[in-house]
């Protein structure tokens, strides 16, 4: 039986999947590969790249103009600078998959044969007496470039381009170059501290290809392969919130498909329905989970061309200076960004995982426990709750915003962690932030009766934050966030709306900052609190 698969390449008869050759522009690529050209197709991990490309080399071998090889050269990565341990590593990895997938064992003998030529030349010269020896032109696919270091990567990059001038006859017809980054987006450091872009070191490179996400169409007809092959029932009104929470990014559109048909164990079933909130509780399993591949993703917050505009995003404030075009692609070509229409997270799962994981540690420790807050009906106390934020706030800020990689956006992580450590396992948070928005929106969402759990009575609690900074008016923000609160609850349906003030301008006493009021706007009743 098929399943949605969430590791490693993708195979046709194990799981479901989008024709990876679709996924690509085969006109192009064999437009590119026809002109002898080297490339680079690049996307973000767990997007598809492997199974492309192995695709795309059984379907060039097929057509009988070519002769094409995938190889993953990764396991050099622990050589880092020594190149002779690197590229051993790498033409081991050129013969053991020449032999596999094109049952091709010339290259292990000739490799045997000169173990012991200079590593600085030798994938040029078995690169090359492979062209001069094949029956056809060759085509390289090299997968995991990127995941080499330092004179590893550059031996591999100058051998490749050595070599450039000879093709077809004495060298590939043509290359591609896979992994994370564009080659442009290598810092590569050599053993003598020297710094080397990738596009200098590379200098021969065409273009370069973006693997994109799934379109909205395809991530539907994804999940219909498994309503299709099982005949179990997928509510059609989960399929805006698919979309929504993945933006097609290839590996979360798959997890949650396998949680919700085969983690869910009662799901396993295929006469019980997939229903909305089936997906919802799926989708909260999934973020709670700290998978592989959003703890990867997490990693790369701390470098420092990323801290920058992800750190404007989970403000929300309005950028007065603008981000290095070269940045905002790297950081887009990681998966974390999208640039248009407007610069914002990929999708609404990365706004989730993305606070939490920042917060991880500070959840871990808070000492404040969730039945303090549950009131007889099993409703959680909101006031007393945010009562007590501010005095943890006043007691802890100054250390705990100290820890974070993150302070510009320390006050609203440490609330979220807070309230993160009495909702989780039992409700859930939902967040909304952007660039110039000025403000972050929670909605916690709260199952007053276990057994019945989200289509039982539900709490709900609309929860906006304000950053009052230097030179700017209290009152003014005060009125604005009251508006905005009001409108927010509305929009989600919520029995109840509070709006945070963190007052961060220089001066100010805690007891000036400390404070609770209520607004009225309309019909509804705001609670306004100061931290």
């Amino acid at each position: 039986m098929k399943k949605f698969n969430t590791a490693g390449p993708s195979i046709a008869a194990d799981h479901y999947l989008i024709d990876p050759l679709a996924r690509i522009d085969l006109p192009e690529i064999e437009t590119l590969i026809a002109d002898k050209r080297y490339f680079v197709l690049h996307a973000p991990r767990q997007t598809g790249k492997t199974t492309s490309l192995l695709a795309l080399m059984h379907y060039l071998n097929a057509q009988g103009t070519y002769r094409a090889l995938y190889a993953n050269i990764a396991a050099a990565q622990t050589a880092r600078g020594n190149v002779a341990s690197g590229l051993s590593a790498i033409t081991q990895a050129l013969v053991r998959q020449a032999a596999y997938y094109i049952q091709d064992t010339a290259l292990s003998a000739w490799l045997r044969q000169n173990k012991d030529m200079d590593p600085n030349e030798l994938l040029t010269a078995l690169l090359s007496h492979w062209a001069q020896t094949s029956d056809r032109p060759v085509v390289l696919l090299l997968d995991e470039v990127d995941a080499l270091v330092g004179d590893t990567l550059i031996s591999l990059l100058r051998q490749i381009r050595a070599g450039y001038a000879q093709r077809p006859e004495a060298f590939p017809q043509a290359m591609i170059l896979c992994g994370v980054r564009d080659v442009r987006d290598y810092r590569i450091h050599t053993a003598h501290h020297e710094i080397i872009t990738g596009g200098s070191a590379f200098n021969i490179k065409a273009v370069s290809l973006r693997l994109g996400n799934l379109s909205e169409q395809e991530t539907r007809e994804l999940w219909q392969q498994h309503q299709d092959a099982t005949g179990q029932h997928i509510d059609p009104a989960i399929y805006p919130e698919l979309w929504q929470d993945t933006a097609g990014q290839p590996w979360l559109v798959n997890a949650l498909g396998y949680e919700v048909t085969w983690q869910d164990r009662e799901a396993r079933n295929p006469q019980v329905p997939i229903t909305l909130e089936r997906y919802k509780a799926a989708r909260e399993r999934l973020i709670q989970s700290r998978a592989t591949h959003l703890d990867q993703l997490t990693d790369k917050l701390r470098e420092p061309r990323v801290h920058g505009i992800v750190a404007a995003l989970l403000q929300g404030e309005a950028v007065t200076e603008q981000f290095p075009t070269d940045d905002l692609q790297y950081v887009e070509d990681l998966g974390l960004i999208r640039q248009k229409p407007m610069l914002a997270l990929s999708n609404r799962i990365y706004q989730e995982i993305i606070p939490r994981e920042l917060t991880w540690s500070t959840q871990v420790v808070l000492t404040h426990e969730q039945p303090w807050y549950l009131d007889e009906n099993r409703r959680i106390d909101v006031p007393k709750l945010l009562r007590a934020f501010q005095q943890f706030f006043r007691e802890n800020a100054d250390a705990w915003l100290e820890k974070y990689d993150y302070k510009e956006a320390g006050p609203q992580l440490l609330l979220q962690a807070f309230l993160q450590r009495i909702v989780n396992g039992g409700g859930r948070i939902s967040r909304e932030y952007g660039l110039g928005r000025k403000r972050t929106d929670l909605f916690l969402e709260w199952p007053l009766d276990v057994q019945q759990g989200y289509l039982g009575p539900v709490q709900r609690v609309v929860i906006e934050i304000k950053i009052v900074h230097d030179h700017q008016s209290l009152d003014t923000l005060q009125k604005q966030g009251i508006t905005q609160t009001a409108g927010y609850a509305d929009q989600c349906g919520a029995q109840e709306a509070h709006l945070v003030l963190f007052d961060r301008r220089p001066g100010k006493t805690w007891e000036e900052r400390i404070w609770q009021s209520e607004a009225t706007e309309g019909l509804r009743t705001i609670v306004v609190w100061g931290a």
